[in-house]
């Protein structure tokens, strides 16, 4: 069974447009009616960084009809952002996103490995304390653009100390979106047997059409999770690189066709919340 996270926060955080909330509500509640196993509805981050979030309260507190199998996740940057996602009830998920890379954490969090790890601390008692679970991404997962030292062995010496805080949960991601599928292969290769009670996702950004060839090596090293964005909407602002799209919905789905792989997304509600991003895009 492959299991999916919609995650229309990393799809609409890089438009320049706002979105007016009551759009937004509408496309997140047809999308919860799709059958996906997590749908990131948002995100706690300083509205002069992420405007476009600003109004995720108002969403949350919006939703309808929250199927009991589709988890609702927010993602955080910092213990504030934490205390925040812990007072919606609804909220089942809070996303960190983590790096091996420093270069990176500056950029996209403003912060150092050191405060990471502590938030990360924060982060897990607070979820402890709340009934929630906390996902820690590993942002260049698979390499590092800025000259950092990278390698696998640190790749898994960070899963190690996060797994030793009772994190099982954690999103490798391919941030950058130039990664090679046999880099992607290998890293996951080397991971996932190594540590089995970890849930490892994979995250990855492709330009249309290089999508599958990345699932597939994530596939066969045994990741079942996947990140997607209906439409392959967004990039990540913070690398340089945010015009290469999110791995889009419908080639994971050409994948698990192509293989006969079972996923629980319902294609007819999928069609209405295809129609509610239209209507976003295009009005």
């Amino acid at each position: 069974m492959i299991k999916i996270t919609e995650t229309p926060r990393d799809g609409m955080q890089g438009l320049d447009r706002f979105i007016p909330t009551n759009k937004k509500i509408e496309y997140i509640n047809a999308l919860l009616q799709c059958g996906f196993d997590t749908l990131e509805t948002g995100s706690f981050v300083s509205p002069r960084a992420i405007p476009q979030m600003a109004d995720t309260g108002d969403v949350l507190n919006s939703l309808k009809d929250i199927p009991e199998n589709t988890k609702i996740a927010v993602l955080v940057a910092n213990q504030k952002g934490g205390e925040l996602a812990k007072d919606y009830d609804m909220v089942d998920r809070i996303f960190y996103p983590f790096s091996v890379s420093p270069t990176f954490l500056k950029k996209n969090l403003n912060t150092d490995i050191e405060e990471a790890e502590r938030t990360i601390d924060f982060l897990q008692n607070l979820c402890v304390q709340s009934g929630k679970e906390l996902v820690v991404y590993l942002s260049l997962a698979f390499g590092n653009p800025y000259h950092d030292e990278w390698n696998v062995s640190q790749v898994s010496e960070w899963i190690g100390k996060l797994r030793d805080k009772d994190i099982l949960l954690i999103q490798l991601a391919e941030t950058i979106g130039d990664v090679k599928p046999e880099t992607i292969r290998t890293v996951c290769q080397t991971v996932v047997p190594e540590f089995p009670d970890v849930q490892f996702g994979f995250h990855t950004h492709a330009v249309p059409g290089q999508g599958i060839e990345k699932i597939q090596a994530a596939f066969d090293a045994g990741i079942r999770h996947f990140d997607t964005v209906l439409g392959g909407l967004g990039g990540c602002p913070m690398t340089g690189k945010e015009m290469v799209p999110n791995l889009d919905l419908s080639e994971l789905l050409q994948f698990c066709d192509n293989n006969k792989l079972q996923c629980t997304v319902n294609n007819e509600k999928l069609k209405i919340a295809r129609q509610k991003l239209a209507g976003i895009l295009f009005q």
